[in-house]
């Protein structure tokens, strides 16, 4: 065989082995479909490594910028580990969502879901830090959620976030208000009527999502309907498990049912 017709075969074995690489490298988008994948059989770990594999192609795809914030919120909400390096795990990972989700804004602030779980990341980051700090991350979660729910109207875990905000702002009383208002500056307001009339628009928008049941359930032992809250409760245990959270949710909801037997024990 001449030198000359070697060189071509080194060629072309050359260039199919180049071709071949291609053809095996996945694009962005197959990445994203892989995770969303992954996320529908309740395996959020391999979802988001999936949503991380795509931005190392396109560090500004807005989609996968929006499911790797989600992704970290929920690994993280997963944890069952406890004790200081457990909780700087998640403090680190709920800091990696909210950076996820600025992300997201900056190269598509006109859609609801970089909005909404800038709030999320923000609500599980600011419950590890001091009175302080949540008082000024809540005003920030408010006016993501409002701006998550102005981009759609029909975004259901936006509402069941604005639901949950009026709850928290409500619990804190007159008297901690006022000297929390001297302490750490203004608290922003919010009503138990609030949180219920959002929650109830949740459960509206999408009735068989656990979470909203739960939280609904949970502003209606606030304002004493205890009846209305055993309802939601069990409408919990009822649904079937949509989610890789539904079974720790379903195991809170049997524990309010029992705060609310013993409860009802004691007036007896």
């Amino acid at each position: 065989m001449s030198t000359k017709s070697l060189r071509t075969i080194l060629t072309l074995v050359i260039g199919l082995g180049l071709l071949a690489g291609f053809s095996l490298a996945q694009t962005a988008e197959e990445l994203i479909k892989s995770g969303d994948e992954y996320y529908s059989k309740w395996e959020d770990q391999k979802a988001l490594a999936e949503y991380l594999k795509a931005l190392e192609i396109e560090p500004k795809n807005y989609e996968a910028l929006w499911k790797a914030s989600r992704g970290y919120v929920d690994v993280a909400d997963l944890m069952t580990e406890t004790g200081k390096e457990a909780e700087k795990q998640k403090f680190d990972m709920y800091l990696k969502a909210e950076r996820y989700a600025r992300q997201a804004i900056s190269v598509n602030p006109n859609d609801t879901w970089g909005h909404f779980f800038l709030s999320a990341a923000l609500g599980k980051k600011v419950l590890m830090l001091g009175k302080k700090e949540q008082i000024d991350a809540s005003k920030q979660v408010k006016a993501a959620v409002d701006k998550a729910i102005e981009l759609d109207p029909n975004n259901d875990l936006a509402y069941h976030a604005l639901g949950r905000w009026h709850r928290r702002m409500a619990e804190i009383g007159g008297a901690k208000r006022a000297l929390g208002s001297l302490i750490y500056g203004s608290i922003p307001r919010g009503s138990f009527e609030e949180s219920e009339k959002w929650l109830k628009k949740a459960v509206e928008l999408k009735p068989d999502y656990i979470n909203h049941h739960l939280e609904l359930g949970r502003t209606y032992v606030e304002t004493k309907k205890y009846d209305l809250a055993a309802q939601e409760f069990n409408q919990c245990l009822e649904l079937p498990e949509a989610s890789a959270k539904d079974k720790q949710l379903k195991e809170e909801a049997k524990k309010e049912l029992a705060s609310l037997s013993k409860q009802s024990s004691k007036e007896d």
